[in-house]
């Protein structure tokens, strides 16, 4: 069965979206760090380090071959949440799909709007206690499958000013702030550009005790030996 299948001419975009966003939330909430910290290891990484449900407070925190199934967890959630979202664009509002740039449209603002819910959840998720992460390597993920221009400048800069400095929440800050921009760049167009606002501007928010210590000179450096729990 599909989506054609119930809608043949096209199922209503309220509903698609809303489909999507659900779906994606869902997919956010499959939190790596605490699912592994609390019912794998038996010791919630939230109550270490800096409190956050991300990958780097685990690694810090816990560290081994464990961390390699966080990250595992942050990147497939984003790519099933994407790739169910452009399924549905497509294979449901079909009577917007027609000339190239509606595809090209459509298909991108189906990965920007599955990513922000993907990430709400991820920061937000429900079965959490709405304790999550703040959404660094998911929203990586998304940015790989949004566009490899915006993929170059955000991981770009994530990896340089990390090498540079090791404050890996400076490099975060410069992959939320320059994600809109550069999405601006390559699709100027109002819903993208309000959705990328929305997805760069959580990542900052989420930052914003990373950047009170930035500026009091007491963040965290990132080391690759962990820390006695």
């Amino acid at each position: 069965m599909t989506v054609q299948s119930i809608f043949p001419n096209g199922a209503p975009l309220p509903l698609l979206l809303g489909v999507a966003a659900v779906f994606a939330y869902f997919c956010g909430c499959f939190n790596g760090a605490v699912i592994v910290s609390k019912y794998i290891l038996r010791n919630d990484v939230r109550n270490h380090g800096s409190g956050n449900a991300g990958l780097t407070n685990f690694f810090r925190t816990f560290g081994g071959p464990l961390t390699f199934v966080v990250i595992l967890c942050d990147v497939l959630k984003a790519v099933v949440a994407l790739l169910v979202s452009q399924w549905l664009m497509f294979s449901g509002y079909t009577i917007f799909i027609s000339a190239d740039f509606t595809v090209v449209y459509w298909d991108t603002f189906a990965k920007y709007w599955a990513g922000l819910f993907c990430l709400l959840g991820h920061m937000f998720p429900c079965m959490f206690q709405f304790k999550g992460g703040k959404g660094i390597l998911s929203g990586g993920v998304v940015a790989i499958m949004i566009d490899w221009r915006i993929a170059v400048v955000v991981w770009g800069g994530f990896l340089i000013l990390t090498a540079l400095t090791r404050y890996v929440s400076l490099g975060s800050l410069w992959a939320g702030a320059s994600f809109p921009f550069i999405s601006w760049y390559c699709y100027p167009q109002t819903p993208i550009i309000v959705l990328a606002f929305c997805l760069g501007g959580l990542i900052v928010w989420k930052h914003r005790a990373n950047i009170q210590r930035l500026l009091a000179g007491n963040e965290n450096k990132l080391s690759f030996h962990r820390k006695k729990t």
